[in-house]
């Protein structure tokens, strides 16, 4: 915690939202320095500086140098704008999350912080138009689950592995074939989704509803087929989830974790020992879909999405039957279910190196298990 001395001017922050400032031109000028950025990173003591394919590059900008803590209060302060929840919760937990816009040129997911007393700002590049499964080489399998009527679909992986690209691909696929009625709850709002077969409505934390707990309890009476949440966060949010799938909804949301078999034992480590049984029986009857994926380096430049994909089935729901299975049994499930639509990491990772996608360095540093795939990969030489 940063001490009283050289805590953030807050009072100035304050007093600098809603003035004209020339915000919108640095991020203008950032954006013009790739086709390809993802995100912008505005830090005391160094130049403003965007992310192309995961790396760091500077970017000079008229007068910026070097940014000051003065200069990205000053951002923070333009960014949040009159968001009064935003700048209290950056008071008062250290960190915020708004949305920002360039109208007919970009959004942006935003995060302020603070950091050794002073504001740091991550913006991550928001497309203006909702990506297809075509241009995030998802499997075209996925489209399944646009026909599902109820249960839960996560999407997981790392930060910035993608997750938000592909809820909304999903979501605007629903949004075309199904008449229904969809609620998302976002923090932020992210891709902006319009009506189409569906009806869809979006709302977005702090300016719309105080917490997805209390927007979800709303949800259930707002006559939604379809609901999305953004990020599972805590148990409370998790409970809300499953009682909507067991209800009839079709609930899709996104967890931090690295394969479907993590996602599964973090679903089930939020209920405590003697709820284990009780939470597995739940979630076997709900899960429909757990889809993980990562963000690999391709050989001709840019990333490419390798995918693993966990689907309900008889043998999942055994695996939830029986406590005492190990981790690895879930991976043998979608081993042997190919047949059914479901894949594994290395097994994909393998596939782009055959393909020419991504090199063997590449592939192995990205593995689940690195072993594994060079015995995958030597199989097929």
């Amino acid at each position: 915690m940063a001490s009283p001395g050289i805590a953030p001017n807050f009072a100035a922050l304050d007093s600098d939202r809603g003035r004209a400032s020339a915000t919108d031109g640095l991020l203008i000028a950032m954006l013009r320095a790739s086709g390809q950025v993802s995100d912008l990173i505005f830090s005391p003591g160094r130049a403003p500086q965007v992310g192309v394919h995961g790396n760091l590059i500077p970017v000079e900008a008229p007068g910026l140098t070097l940014l000051s803590a003065d200069d990205t209060r000053r951002l923070a302060s333009d960014l949040i704008g009159p968001n009064k929840q935003a700048i209290t919760m950056l008071r008062e937990q250290g960190s915020c999350d708004v949305s920002y816009a360039l109208p007919g040129l970009a959004r942006f997911r935003v995060n302020i912080f603070i950091q050794r007393g002073s504001c740091a700002v991550v913006m991550r590049v928001i497309s203006t138009t909702v990506p297809d499964f075509a241009t995030l080489g998802l499997p075209a399998q996925l489209e399944e689950v646009a026909d599902l009527r109820d249960g839960i679909v996560l999407i997981t992986g790392a930060r910035g592995s993608g997750k938000s690209s592909t809820l909304a691909a999903l979501l605007d696929c629903i949004n075309q074939r199904q008449a229904c009625h969809i609620i998302t709850i976002e923090d932020p709002i992210e891709f902006l989704h319009s009506h189409r077969k569906a009806t869809i409505h979006q709302r977005e934390l702090h300016s719309d509803t105080p917490n997805f707990a209390q927007a979800l309890r709303a949800a259930l009476r707002q006559a939604p087929q379809v609901i999305l949440v953004g990020e599972i966060r805590d148990r409370e949010t998790t409970e809300m989830l499953l009682e909507a799938a067991e209800t009839g909804h079709l609930v899709l949301s996104s967890l931090n974790t690295v394969d479907a078999a993590k996602t599964v034992e973090r679903l089930l480590s939020v209920f405590a020992f003697g709820e284990q049984q009780g939470a597995r029986r739940r979630i076997a009857k709900t899960l429909r879909y757990v889809v993980s994926q990562r963000l690999l380096p391709r050989n001709e430049g840019g990333r490419i999405a390798a995918v693993e994909i966990l689907k309900a089935g008889p043998r999942m729901h055994e695996y939830f039957e029986r406590a005492d299975e190990p981790r690895q049994n879930l991976l043998q499930i979608m081993k042997d279910g190919s047949s059914e639509g479901m894949q594994h990491f290395d097994g994909e990772i393998a596939r782009l190196v055959r393909d020419g996608m991504v090199d063997i360095e590449t592939a192995v540093r990205h593995a689940t298990d690195p072993q594994e795939l060079r015995a995958i990969l030597q199989e097929c030489n």
